[in-house]
């Protein structure tokens, strides 16, 4: 994992630079190479956009929560995984971060040997977290398909004096008749019948 992650690490405009450079050497002994560190300013989500990162690592030593505006601004389109390291123990903050989207908030967790373990853990979580939404957005929509064809299948029902079964029968026979997926056919009965009143 570590060989190829392209990494960006952002950082508040006025940081220690003996911080920064702890953070670089504790990457690159673990073995990752960062491919940018930018500021976090408004060009941010611009940069980020470009830079196409497969991480992002924020690097604030105490209250971020104007870096942390920039990347939801930044990863609003193409979500990633964001680590940050802190000093900030004030639960607020925490909670901030991990509202903008943060995977892993480690606070005074700068020695070398502790930054791999925290990268992948976080790598893992942001994978569990996409799989999680991709099945929720998945859901969703079964959902409201399944609502269509109801209502459609109640359509039927009402004007033409059909049951469920033989409703449901009919939608699937248009449905392939027309080499369409029963919610596509559901939905353009429901559309007729709005246009027609």
């Amino acid at each position: 994992m570590s060989r190829n992650l392209r990494i960006v690490l952002i950082h508040p405009p006025h940081e220690s630079e003996e911080r920064a450079h702890a953070l670089h050497a504790g990457l690159a002994e673990a073995g990752y190479e960062v491919i940018a560190s930018l500021p976090a300013d408004i060009h941010l989500p611009e940069q980020i956009a470009q830079l196409q990162p497969d991480m992002i690592i924020v690097d604030a030593e105490s209250d971020a929560r104007d870096v942390l505006e920039h990347i939801v601004i930044a990863t609003r389109d193409e979500r990633r995984p964001i680590v940050m390291f802190t000093e900030d123990e004030d639960p607020s903050s925490m909670e901030a971060a991990m509202a903008a989207g943060v995977c892993s908030y480690v606070v005074a967790g700068l020695q070398p040997e502790r930054i791999k373990p925290v990268l992948k853990v976080a790598m893992m979580r942001f994978q569990r977290e996409q799989k999680l939404l991709h099945e929720l957005e998945d859901t969703k929509h079964k959902l409201a398909e399944r609502k269509v064809i109801d209502r459609a299948k109640g359509l039927l029902m009402t004007k033409h004096g059909m049951t469920e079964d033989q409703a449901y029968q009919k939608l699937r026979t248009m449905a392939m008749n027309k080499n369409l997926k029963l919610a596509e056919i559901a939905q353009r009965i429901l559309d007729v019948e709005d246009l027609l009143g």
